[in-house]
């Protein structure tokens, strides 16, 4: 058996592709899990170069006896999955009144059931390996805060949140630190099609930063937490997002750039220097 590996789930594009750009480079072996095959070729054929060991599987992290019989194919040929990323995921914009159950159990199937199939397997066998690992779940800004249209994503997100509270608490004895990362909006396939000049305009509006992100940038973060950061940092949900998550009231204060600032002074407003 070998000395382990790291898995990234959705691994062949947009925020998965850019994580594994940057696992590549590191000692342990890459693998990559996705439902789409070609595009998982093409990450591999691409990531696969300077002697880097990168290979791939197709897996749809929604069926369990295939997340099972996968993780066991790995942990037998290469070891403990050391470094977890639970990237996976697919995204439904709807108006609440329109949503169904038939929508809220096609997302969960991926993002909360799918993600907790392949955080289970992963735990089962780094505890059997006598513990150590970092395990990181993609979340979601829209798990953390109400966003239109957002029923069913935003709540499987909001699970992905709390299971990953729970499984820091339960697996910290054995040395697993378990974190997660909540993106805002960035620019990868999936928001290309999900998300109209509408929103678009309405996330410029409420991002501080004033742009969506860039996978490079997510993944930065992920990268760090599944490999680098101290196991003593777990349980937490680490949003990037501009600065969304942050953010109050957003508009340009009155006299801003005069160096001024509006004081009510009974029930009056007079301009105050700004020290």
């Amino acid at each position: 058996m070998g000395a382990g590996f790291a898995l990234v789930t959705g691994g062949a594009a947009g925020i998965g592709r850019a994580v594994a750009e940057r696992l590549a480079a590191g000692e342990l072996r890459l693998v990559l899990w996705d439902r789409d095959e070609a595009a998982l070729e093409r990450a591999v054929a691409e990531l696969g170069t300077d002697g880097r060991r990168v290979e791939g599987m197709v897996v749809d992290v929604a069926r369990e006896e295939v997340v099972v019989a996968a993780m066991e194919s790995c942990c037998q040929r290469l070891g403990p999955p050391r470094a977890v990323v639970n990237n996976a995921g697919i995204g439904l914009q709807r108006p609440l009144l329109s949503h169904t159950l038939d929508d809220f159990r096609r997302i969960f199937a991926v993002n909360l059931f799918g993600l907790f199939a392949v955080l289970r397997e992963a735990a089962r066998r780094l505890v059997a390996a006598g513990g150590g690992g970092r395990l990181v779940n993609l979340a979601s800004v829209a798990g953390l805060r109400g966003s239109v249209g957002r029923a069913a994503y935003g709540a499987s997100k909001a699970a992905v949140v709390n299971l990953t509270q729970v499984a820091a608490v339960e697996l910290a004895r054995h040395g697993i630190a378990v974190n997660a990362v909540a993106p805002g909006p960035v620019e990868t396939p999936l928001v290309r099609v999900m998300h109209t000049p509408a929103t678009r305009a309405a996330w410029l509006r409420h991002v501080p930063a004033g742009r969506y992100g860039e996978p490079g940038e997510v993944a930065e973060v992920v990268a760090w937490l599944a490999t680098r950061a101290p196991h003593w940092l777990t349980g937490q949900v680490l949003a990037v997002d501009g600065g969304f998550a942050a953010g109050g009231l957003l508009f340009e204060v009155a006299g801003e750039e005069a160096g001024t600032a509006l004081v009510a002074e009974n029930g009056k407003e007079r301009p105050e220097e700004t020290p």
